[in-house]
């Protein structure tokens, strides 16, 4: 092709994409880029015509306590990446037991394990020393994760990191999630992420099961199966403030739906909307009976794309209908899936509506026990009038964002199977 046509196909490729790119530009590049700038400068409501440059400042102010949190933030760290050592050694430990049965890699994970032990049983508070151990429990981990062949590491993924929960909440060593149990009621930011992240544990991994049994559901000869696929895609298409409206009224104390159900079960009532423990639960309920359709639908979609030609051939081999789900149907949702939990990820961290809509614009009932992070972005934007601020805000969540979207990327690379 000579370099004139090309260079006028491309021209008139992009005269076609200019429109959109100027709506883009707009509406999205240019806010994005200035809310970047700003949020390296002093603007508020006395500051409204005239901001003026203060650096870093209002990333420090965020992340200011009202008073000191118990363990220093350099200690947690450590201990942190300890616990990360350790859990990374149970699963191993476990997969040598259960696959390899090697013996240099369960004695070395195993001493890894009776290590963090014994600094619990004698609470040895050294930083220096958490460092060392940590250090070379990675080193071995990362040279004997290479020897290992993993299959279903979205098992895997998910049991290390309930494994490294469990072992940061039952350490006498202080840890990340010790720290933000810690500093949660010392730090306004703090709190809104730890809400956040409790939310995105309860919300993400109830919305994809519960939106594949549907779909293999609806994927089966099941009567009136437009109707109930339609059913169940209808709340992702309806408003949210709707859908909150008529939960607040199934939520209600005394008139409930909810409760009444409960009691036909001889259940006590519960404080659905007063209860600061329920908070989280009650908007994660409304996220997830909202968007459940939406993935059941996609799910259904992947479903229907795996060739039958494996079915029959597994049937003829005798495989049940267990084994066909674990060895066909899961491997080949696997690109479904990694799709499904990268958008539910990011749709998880953005929750506000069902926050404002319940507490009628409050963050909870009491004790900001419904303050996420974009509620919390909005109140300094919207109510404290403190732009610069919020924008900073804003870029430290699309960091915790980007950070996410990162692991589960490169965890996906080693689960997604992708069949040609």
């Amino acid at each position: 092709m000579k370099p004139s046509k090309k260079l006028r196909e491309a021209v008139l490729a992009y005269l076609f994409l200019l429109p959109s790119l100027v709506i883009l530009g707009m509406f999205v590049f240019w806010p994005v880029g200035f809310s970047f700038v700003l949020s390296f400068f002093k603007w508020d409501f006395r500051n409204m015509k005239n901001p003026y440059f203060t650096g870093l400042d209002n990333y420090i102010e965020i992340f200011k306590f009202d008073y000191p949190p118990k363990y220093s933030f350099v200690f947690t760290v450590l201990n942190t990446f300890f616990h990360l050592a350790v859990a990374g050694a149970i699963v191993m430990l476990i997969v040598h037991l259960i696959k390899k049965r090697t013996l240099s890699g369960i004695i070395s994970n195993a001493a890894v394990v009776l290590v963090y032990i014994v600094l619990n049983l004698f609470n040895v508070e050294n930083p220096i020393l958490s460092f060392l151990i940590a250090a070379i429990s990675w080193s071995w981990l990362v040279y004997d994760f290479k020897r290992v062949e993993f299959k279903n590491t979205w098992f895997w993924f998910i049991l290390f990191l309930a494994v490294f929960v469990f072992v940061e909440l039952n350490s006498s060593l202080p840890g990340l999630v010790n720290f933000l149990l810690d500093a949660k009621d010392k730090n306004l930011f703090l709190k809104a992420l730890t809400n956040t992240l409790y939310y995105v544990i309860l919300s993400v991994p109830s919305q994809i099961f519960l939106s594949l049994m549907i779909a293999l559901l609806l994927n089966s000869n099941v009567k009136f199966r437009v109707f109930f696929r339609t059913a169940y895609f209808i709340p992702f298409v309806t408003s949210v403030v709707a859908i909150s409206l008529v939960w607040k009224w199934i939520f209600n104390d005394e008139f409930g739906l909810l409760n009444y159900i409960l009691s036909l079960f001889n259940i006590e009532p519960i404080s659905w909307l007063k209860d600061e423990r329920w908070t989280i639960p009650t908007i994660a309920i409304v996220s997830v009976w909202k968007t459940v359709g939406y993935d059941a639908v996609i799910f259904l979609a992947g479903l229907q794309n795996i060739d039958r030609s494996y079915y029959e051939a597994a049937e003829v081999d005798g495989a049940n209908s267990l084994q066909k789900f674990f060895y066909i149907t899961w491997p080949l949702l696997s690109p479904t899936t990694f799709f499904l939990l990268i958008v539910s990820l990011i749709g998880a961290f953005k929750v506000f509506a069902e926050v404002y809509v319940l507490y009628d614009g409050l963050p909870g009932p009491y004790n900001n026990s419904g303050m996420t992070l974009v509620y919390y972005v909005f109140d300094l934007f919207y109510r404290q009038q403190r732009m610069g601020i919020a924008s900073a805000a804003a870029y430290i969540l699309f960091a915790i964002i980007l950070i996410f979207t990162f692991i589960q990327y490169r965890v996906g690379r080693r689960a997604v199977e992708y069949v040609s």
